[in-house]
């Protein structure tokens, strides 16, 4: 039984979490030759993720940390984030000297990363709330600690991605683009999706 209960928490982590590797790679791309970037990439994805699995444990266990209505707005975050790196990027882009495309300067911060991850994982506290809620200790210990297992995964895998010659060229190039379009859009997509507009 306790096999079939890691299977499930692996496959439930897996489908919940499988935007979070392109994300990732586009952090890590940021972070590219900066060894203490990578590490507040992992460090912040761990700090989000872990904000995400307290919110659902505690409401699992009947407090209701955050109302249902206020989910859809946990949006606003990564939306502002990519207002504010697409505002950075065009800002560098424009103030140099030689027209060329800067670097990531250390990569981002580990509240940005933080930030991010619980926006983009607010959905899933609604998801492992019921979950949880009849998994009983034994198996709400068991989830939690594949959960966290896995964010390493989920960090390795992100980190390849953006080391891979092809992808680590095309992020140098255009993640300073992408990653603004990637964090607008994942916020609009949780606003939309959540109801925040009425649609």
């Amino acid at each position: 039984m306790e096999l079939t209960l890691v299977g499930q928490a692996v496959g439930m982590f897996a489908v919940t979490n499988i935007d979070d590797i392109v994300i990732l790679a586009l952090f890590f791309g940021q972070a590219a030759g900066h060894p203490a970037g990578a590490v507040r990439v992992v460090a912040g994805q761990y700090l989000g993720f872990g904000a995400i699995l307290a919110a659902a444990i505690v409401g699992a266990l009947g407090a209701g940390l955050l109302p249902e209505v206020a989910l859809p707005y946990l949006g606003l975050l990564p939306l502002l984030l990519g207002i504010r790196a697409g505002w950075s990027a065009w800002r560098e882009r424009h103030d140099g000297d030689d027209g060329e495309i800067p670097s990531a300067d250390d990569g981002p911060t580990m509240w940005a990363v933080a930030a991010v991850t619980f926006a983009n994982g607010g959905d899933n506290i609604g998801v492992y709330i019921p979950v949880f809620a009849t998994a009983g200790s034994g198996g709400l210990a068991v989830f939690a600690v594949v959960f966290l297992v896995l964010v390493a995964v989920w960090c390795a895998a992100g980190r390849y991605f953006a080391t891979r010659p092809v992808i680590a060229r095309s992020l140098s190039r255009w993640g300073h683009i992408v990653l603004p379009v990637v964090l607008i859009g994942l916020g609009l997509v949780i606003l939309i999706e959540g109801g925040a507009f009425g649609l």
